[in-house]
């Protein structure tokens, strides 16, 4: 999905407001989705191979008689060789229609485990982070909200002065809000949510300066 301009702004917005009371810089990042997941639906498709021939070997016969009714061939005595060369043809027609069928992303994505998807978007999430905003300021205190769509997962990732003093537990109720207004079908609205909530947060443990100034960009990040 593409968040309007009007949507960008009012993240942008909010960041800025959050800003005004702490030296936190906060970053935002909304991906379409963490990763394309190719390696899964390969391993889903070799599954269905796999029980293709599964299949064939516990019960050849209606298969072989299938074959010869599809072929217009006479009822034979099957070769090692022609026995081989059906088995392969079932495994490539599986193995082709499981993949044609992961082109539909509803499916393609609910086919991948939770498990997996957590741990790509923690892996896109940091590699954002390290990118656009770990290291990135002079006290430290930079943190980044990152939402994935596709996987209806987020993360809240802050730089090590960050980390040492505000618990990962004490983010879940940001991560809520966050997620509670993309289900209700606006993102704009749960991200404005998180930003708040993770201002208040910075702003007890990093109150701004008066020499403060904005390190890093305020505007709303979509990949």
């Amino acid at each position: 999905m593409t968040l309007t301009a009007q949507e960008h702004k009012r993240v942008t917005d909010a960041v800025a407001k959050a800003e005004r009371g702490t030296a936190g810089e906060i970053v935002t990042v909304v991906a379409e989705r963490s990763d394309g997941y190719t390696d899964v639906a390969l391993a889903w498709s070799a599954l269905a191979a796999l029980l293709a021939l599964c299949t064939l070997a516990i019960v050849p016969d209606p298969f072989l008689a299938l074959y010869d009714r599809v072929s217009g061939g006479w009822v034979h005595e099957w070769t090692p060789r022609q026995i081989f060369s059906l088995a392969a043809g079932v495994a490539a027609l599986s193995f082709g229609a499981m993949m044609l069928l992961q082109i539909i992303p509803a499916l393609r994505f609910f086919l991948v485990p939770a498990p997996i998807k957590a741990k790509r978007v923690h892996e896109r999430a940091l590699k954002a982070f390290r990118i656009g905003a770990e290291h990135r300021t002079a006290g430290g205190t930079g943190i980044l909200i990152y939402l994935s769509m596709r996987e209806h997962r987020a993360e809240i990732l802050g730089d090590a002065p960050i980390a040492s003093v505000v618990s990962g537990d004490t983010w879940s109720a940001t991560l809520e809000a966050l997620l509670s207004g993309v289900r209700q079908g606006d993102v704009a609205a749960g991200m404005c949510a998180a930003v708040e909530r993770v201002g208040a947060i910075l702003a007890e443990h990093f109150p701004r300066q008066e020499d403060d100034v904005n390190e890093l960009p305020d505007r709303l990040i979509e990949v």
